[in-house]
């Protein structure tokens, strides 16, 4: 399928559905509606209509989606049927948390590589992945496809880290330092930002706290 630029709110909601549909399809549901899907995603029938509508459509009026075909689909868009191959920047207790997280593998984000500075770190493996110093993520790159890189190195290392991934081809960053990244328009970046998800919870709750009906 070929992928047109989409609006940023578009692509962000496709995972969402994306795991609905999963759910559904290991329930054995084998049709649903666009009302359905907007209750559980949390938008409008006419909102879901209109996303699906930017990629071909996908459902029959009166009929609903086909729960597996909507789900491979979505895949497909999102790049799961593909192998992307992903280096670690940074091996402290954010880089092995991601590192030993066995999900990403499943869609098909390979991790190939974990690089660090510190010498009581380098040489060690995680799942059979080794731990390398930095200063051999030229040659690895070199020698392995890397797409995209993953950055959980400290606030002050995060622009020299950024530029040395740009500069060796790497297409993909994603971001879990507090900085919020900007780079050159050929790099794709998606910033994580956990503190500002929490701080948001924190909020909801003393909203929760004051509103008399809850």
């Amino acid at each position: 399928m070929k992928i047109v630029k989409q609006p940023d709110g578009v692509v962000r909601r496709l995972p969402r559905y994306y795991r609905y549909l999963a759910d559904l399809n290991q329930m054995g549901i084998s049709r649903v509606s666009s009302k359905d899907l907007s209750a559980r995603i949390g938008n409008t029938p006419s909102q879901v209509r209109q996303d699906f509508n930017c990629f071909g459509g996908f459902g029959q009026q009166g009929y609903g989606y086909d729960v597996d075909t909507l789900y491979k689909a979505i895949a497909d868009i999102l790049g799961l049927n593909e192998t992307n191959n992903m280096i670690i920047m940074g091996a402290g207790r954010l880089g092995q948390a991601l590192a030993n997280y066995t999900y990403f593998e499943k869609k098909g984000f390979k991790l190939t590589g974990i690089f660090d500075v510190r010498s009581s770190v380098i040489g060690k493996q995680i799942r059979g992945v080794d731990i390398r110093h930095i200063n051999e993520l030229e040659s690895f790159v070199h020698d392995n496809p890397v797409d995209i890189a993953a950055l959980a190195v400290p606030k002050d290392q995060i622009n020299d880290v950024a530029d040395a991934v740009a500069r060796l081809g790497i297409k993909g960053i994603w971001n879990f330092t507090p900085m919020e990244l900007k780079v050159e328009d050929h790099i794709i970046v998606e910033n994580i930002q956990l503190s500002d998800s929490l701080m948001t919870l924190g909020y909801r709750l003393k909203e929760a706290a004051e509103d008399p009906k809850v």
